[in-house]
């Protein structure tokens, strides 16, 4: 299942320019280790104007959360939440997070933390959903919700103690099998 595809601006113009600021705001973040940069050191890394930043985004944080989810729109999120059957792209996946430590470390735990969890969370959601469809039979909407929210923030939680907490290098693989191995404990309970 994929995320529903993100609606790009037609003007190439306006879509040169925020690959620009999403590219600078990865690599410069991303060098940093923290959130903690300047509209204006975002801009000139950019290329770009501190206006135009903030005509497409109108702040920092709000083009932070916005080049996190091209970066993760790159590959399908949702294949974060796993379906044990399909591991190797789940693995891709996290290998790009991996690849892109520092940026997202710095995103899940910086000034833009909640709104990126937020974010994040929203975008899995549906997937989320039909997840737990598939996991347990005869729930209702509900109760598929709280589950969804319940699998999804604690997928965030653990994607957020890897990155912050994992050993280097970081192991993909692993990563995914502790995810997998913890939802089928929670739907097959011994």
């Amino acid at each position: 299942m994929k995320l529903p595809r993100r609606t790009e601006p037609v003007d190439r113009r306006i879509r040169r320019t925020r690959a620009a600021l999403f590219t600078a705001a990865v690599r410069v973040v991303g060098e940093r280790g923290t959130t903690e940069v300047s509209v204006t050191e975002l801009a000139e890394a950019a290329d770009v104007s501190r206006r135009v930043l903030y005509q497409h985004f109108g702040d920092r944080d709000s083009l932070l959360v916005a080049a996190t989810v091209d970066l993760i729109a790159q590959n399908d999120f949702s294949e974060l939440i796993q379906d044990p059957a399909e591991p190797d792209s789940a693995v891709a996946l996290a290998r790009r997070f991996a690849d892109n430590r520092s940026f997202f470390r710095a995103v899940l735990t910086g000034s833009c933390a909640y709104a990126v969890t937020r974010t994040v969370a929203e975008l899995v959601r549906p997937h989320s959903i039909a997840s737990a469809r598939r996991r347990f039979a005869d729930i209702d909407d509900r109760l598929a919700g709280d589950i969804a929210d319940y699998f999804t923030g604690g997928t965030i939680m653990a994607l957020t103690r890897w990155l912050c907490e994992g050993p280097d290098p970081l192991d993909p693989k692993s990563f995914v099998a502790s995810l997998v191995r913890v939802q089928d404990a929670i739907s097959h309970p011994a």
